[in-house]
C-alpha cells in the first residue's frame, strides 16, 4: 500500500454508481488507492446482494438498517452507529437492507485473510 497524503473528501462530488442486487439496487461512492477502497454506499429500500462475498470490510452503518447474513444461517441486524469487521475468506455474508441504508465501507490489502495468526 502506498502512503496517502493529507486529503478533505466531499463526497457530495464523487460519481455515484448503480449495482443492482438480486432485488433492489445500491449505490456506491468510491474512491480507490493502492490496496485500499473506501466506499459510502447506500442500500435502497428492499434490497438484496446478488452473491454471497467473502471478501474482507470494515462497516459502519451511518443511517438506517440492515442484516449482514451469514451463509451458515446466522444473522446479525446493524444500525446507526453499529459496524463488523471481518477478513477475507473467513465468512461468506450478504447484505439485506428492508428499509434502506448508508454505509462506510473499508477494504483492502490489510484484510487479506493470513493463517499464521
Amino acid at each position: 500500500m502506498s502512503n496517502i497524503p493529507f486529503q478533505t473528501i466531499d463526497w457530495s462530488k464523487i460519481e455515484k454508481t448503480e449495482h443492482k442486487g438480486e432485488t433492489g439496487t445500491s449505490f456506491w461512492q468510491t474512491l480507490q488507492f493502492d490496496g485500499l477502497r473506501i466506499r459510502l454506499v447506500t442500500y435502497a429500500a428492499g434490497y438484496l446482494a446478488d452473491h454471497w462475498c467473502q471478501k474482507g470490510h470494515i462497516v459502519y452503518c451511518l443511517e438506517g438498517e440492515f442484516v449482514s447474513e451469514l451463509k451458515n444461517g446466522e444473522a446479525f441486524s446493524l444500525t446507526k452507529g453499529m459496524s463488523y469487521i471481518v477478513s477475507d475468506d473467513l465468512s461468506s455474508h450478504r447484505s439485506i437492507s428492508k428499509n434502506g441504508v448508508k454505509l462506510l465501507i473499508i477494504d483492502g490489502d490489510f484484510l487479506k485473510y493470513n493463517e499464521h495468526q
